[in-house]
């Protein structure tokens, strides 16, 4: 199935912003088959039982790929898979979501838990403040956070709380490094969630997989420019499709 990509989402906001991405890939190829894949509704924040629950329902040898929480998962996927998934790109996706001492090109952990508190206290303002956050750098930042938000689905804070709490404690760096298929990692320069320095850190650590950072975008570069980021997705597997 080396024609078909999954894509897994990010936090809260469903998969509608993937959707102008998956339509334009799907229209520089015509023999490329893209599925989103929307995250698990699951009230725990354990990692092996979101994994396992993508690993029971995603099909084998497909490419898998994800914006920010849904590159993270599919990074652990990759990893878990090896032989079994063709390759892997993120979108946005920081190996550790929240900075610690060893990954210090992250989110501070006092905004985090602020965020996390925000949730607990009120998820749908929480969640229209992650949409101005995940707009910020686009040329138009207020209408893209309306698309976002608009087309998130109404989940329950007892299914947004436990995403959020897989987001502090995911560290994606060893799955990195154990998977050895290909990688495409992509990060914005003006991201307000993934520090641009992310791109560089991660390149230290993986100094043979592609990584490539979209200077004037932010979070959501994904829907700001679909086109763009399909040309350089299609680039990617066509490289190791036609070998």
């Amino acid at each position: 199935m080396r024609d078909r990509l999954i894509l897994l989402p990010g936090w809260g906001l469903g998969v509608s912003p993937l959707e102008p991405l998956a339509a334009a890939l799907q229209g520089l190829d015509d023999h490329l088959r893209v599925h989103i894949e929307p995250l698990p509704a699951l009230v725990s924040s354990n990692l092996d039982e979101w994994l396992d629950e993508l690993d029971a329902t995603l099909p084998d040898n497909a490419w898998l790929g994800g914006w920010s929480l849904g590159g993270m998962l599919a990074s652990e996927l990759a990893a878990r898979r090896g032989e079994r998934c063709c390759g892997l790109l993120t979108l946005a996706s920081n190996p550790c979501f929240v900075a610690h001492e060893g990954w210090p090109t992250a989110m501070p952990a006092e905004t985090f838990d602020a965020f996390l508190a925000g949730c607990h206290a009120d998820s749908q303002v929480t969640l229209k403040r992650f949409g101005l956050l995940c707009a910020k750098g686009a040329e138009d930042p207020r209408g893209l956070s309306r698309l976002l938000v608009s087309g998130a689905p109404n989940s329950p804070s007892s299914l947004l709380m436990p995403g959020l709490e897989l987001l502090a404690q995911l560290d994606t760096r060893s799955a990195l490094q154990a998977y050895r298929g290909p990688q495409l990692h992509l990060f914005g320069g003006l991201d307000e969630l993934v520090p641009a320095e992310a791109a560089s850190a991660l390149l230290n650590l993986l100094p043979d997989v592609e990584i490539g950072l979209i200077e004037q975008a932010g979070h959501a570069f994904l829907l700001e420019d679909p086109h763009g980021v399909a040309g350089a997705i299609q680039a990617f597997l066509h490289e190791y499709v036609d070998d």
